[in-house]
């Protein structure tokens, strides 16, 4: 029988998802060290799998936003994040960063949302927030060609 997704590149290349995991490590620490909140870091993750429908990377973000503080409310209408005022000036800065990196669209400068996340946050905050979102579409991109299923409860 054929597997309804590729190979599981996580299990064929374990060296390679363990560097990644590593990278990924490093990112964490920076969050703490550039002292970015960690609420904020999950919901601008939260979203960026929402839009790249990557079920095994929500089973695991939402329940730790929750985990976090985030609203229960705020992951509930997070998709329509800008038709509301629920979110605050940072967020909806993350939010934005986010979706610029995620959707990369054309003819759009790439640097704008960095540029205007600047207006928000120090730089080394936009850098380690940009990291973060890099790596949570390289997994969102690594778990939906390997199939990987959602985890089951929180």
């Amino acid at each position: 029988m054929t597997p309804n997704h590729g190979p599981y590149l996580d299990k064929i290349f374990p060296d390679l998802y363990s560097a990644l995991g590593k990278v990924n490590g490093q990112v964490k620490r920076l969050i703490k060290e550039v002292d970015l909140d960690p609420a904020l870091v999950e919901l601008a993750l939260v979203r960026a799998s929402q839009i790249n429908g990557c079920a095994a990377c929500l089973s695991i973000h939402v329940p730790r936003a929750r985990r976090l503080g985030v609203a229960e409310t705020k992951l509930d209408i997070l998709p329509s994040w800008r038709e509301t005022d629920v979110f605050n000036l940072e967020e909806r800065t993350a939010l934005e960063l986010a979706e610029h990196i995620t959707l990369m669209p054309a003819g759009v400068r790439k640097a704008d949302a960095a540029v205007d996340a600047l207006q928000v946050f120090a730089e080394e905050q936009v850098a380690v927030l940009e990291w973060a979102i890099v790596m949570i579409n390289s997994y969102n991109r690594l778990s939906i060609m390997s199939g990987h299923p959602p985890l089951s409860g929180d």
